[in-house]
């Protein structure tokens, strides 16, 4: 029997997975949990085979996690056998590369068919890696940042918005050299605005 822990803040969608999942007569789920906070506490205590985790889940506390994937490599330092399977709405290739250096086992999407999703819990439950075929081309594309340190630091800064000298004063450059980092990224990435810019960033990984 392979005992499983359900981590996702919708409730609906969590409990509903979950008894999928227990319809199966090699499958039990032994614990949900709806924050980071709960779910690596419940996984040391509960020591289940696997963790399907979502990604983005409120923390619960202050001191807790701040997603799913820093969750993963929280509970893989706390319990190392515990295997975690990413289960996901965004197929982001950042996404992919943050789970895998986190410590999981295997990332899938949640609009994959139910039987997919069952199969790859039994596959990470195995010790085998399960990575979703389309999101692993992509994150292949996307390869390396065409970004310098510095340009990277500056998109980070203009993901949290505000004025060019909002974003000077967050990383202590001029106003000057922050306008000639944006325009060398939104070059680099093809973009047209610095939204266009950080979002291309994001999606591939390059600010995480």
């Amino acid at each position: 029997m392979i005992r499983i822990m359900v981590a996702d803040d919708q409730a609906m969608l969590r409990q509903a997975f979950a008894v999928l999942l227990d319809l199966e007569s090699d499958l039990e789920v032994v614990g949900q949990a709806a924050t980071t906070a709960e779910v690596v506490t419940e996984a040391v205590r509960l020591a289940p085979d696997v963790v399907v985790m979502d990604v983005q889940m409120p923390a619960g506390t202050s001191d807790a996690p701040t997603d799913g994937i820093a969750a993963t490599a929280a509970i893989r330092a706390a319990v190392p056998h515990v295997r975690v399977l990413i289960v996901t709405t965004f197929g982001r290739p950042g996404y992919l590369r943050r789970a895998l250096d986190a410590g999981a086992c295997g990332f899938m999407v949640k609009d994959a068919p139910s039987e997919h999703l069952i199969e790859g819990i039994r596959r990470v439950a195995q010790g085998l890696r399960v990575i979703d075929p389309e999101l692993a081309v992509a994150s292949l594309t996307a390869g390396t940042s065409v970004l310098t340190d510095r340009e990277t630091d500056v998109l980070r800064a203009a993901a949290l918005g505000g004025s060019t000298g909002d974003i000077a004063r967050r990383v202590f450059l001029s106003e000057g050299t922050v306008r000639n980092h944006l325009s060398s990224a939104i070059g680099k990435t093809g973009a047209a605005t610095r939204a266009d810019a950080v979002h291309i960033a994001t999606e591939n990984g390059w600010l995480d």
